[in-house]
């Protein structure tokens, strides 16, 4: 399983971090150039590498971490997103009219056609996610959600390998709502800073 980070600001870090820290092999890029990013990459880790837009979604999943209103820009970077499978840490607050009523991440999964789309790694802020997800021997929770019942479990399994302890929320227009924002409120489990005993 080959991973990427689609955006390099303080959550797209906060996230290289978490992958450095277990030696995870992961592609970072963002709209700048990769020269631009490379010397932050390397002082994250050996095993974080700044490539191009075009090369990082070579990868098989691809977490979202552009500011919500240009995940459009990257969904049009490929014809087509069939095999592959997109983590959405994006938030939108306050929600754009737009949405017209659909939690955020349902509408970023229109525009990734043929992608499995799943909600996780949002409810926190940067410098929590950054740090050491195990402490004294627990685990802090990450908020998983999606439409697609199978997409979940691989997320799952890349969170306890990151050393997170995943929670499974269900459908995104059900126990998702937690972690999406309504109008100019936040879901309840947004900022929520939990911990598990074991994984």
């Amino acid at each position: 399983m080959s991973y990427a980070i689609v955006g390099f600001g303080k959550i797209g870090q906060a996230l290289a971090h978490a992958f450095a820290r277990k030696n995870i092999d992961v592609t970072v890029a963002s709209r700048r150039p990769p020269e631009a990013l490379a010397p932050q990459a390397r002082a994250i880790g050996p095993t974080v590498v700044a490539r191009s837009l075009r090369d990082a979604l070579e990868a098989d999943t691809i977490i979202l971490a552009v500011p919500f209103g240009e995940h459009r820009a990257v969904a049009k970077a490929l014809p087509s997103w069939k095999g592959k499978t997109v983590i959405d840490a994006t938030n939108a607050f306050p929600v754009p009219e737009e949405l017209d009523g659909l939690p955020s991440s349902a509408f970023v999964a229109k525009a990734f056609t043929g992608a499995k789309l799943v909600k996780g790694f949002n409810h926190l802020i940067a410098a929590t996610l950054a740090s050491d997800p195990v402490v004294e021997g627990d685990h802090r929770v990450v908020f998983l959600s999606s439409d697609d019942e199978d997409a979940i479990a691989p997320v799952a399994a890349l969170a306890k390998q990151l050393g997170f302890a995943p929670v499974k929320l269900g459908k995104l227009n059900e126990g998702g709502v937690l972690v999406h924002a309504r109008g100019r409120t936040w879901g309840q489990l947004i900022f929520q800073d939990l911990f598990k005993k074991e994984q």
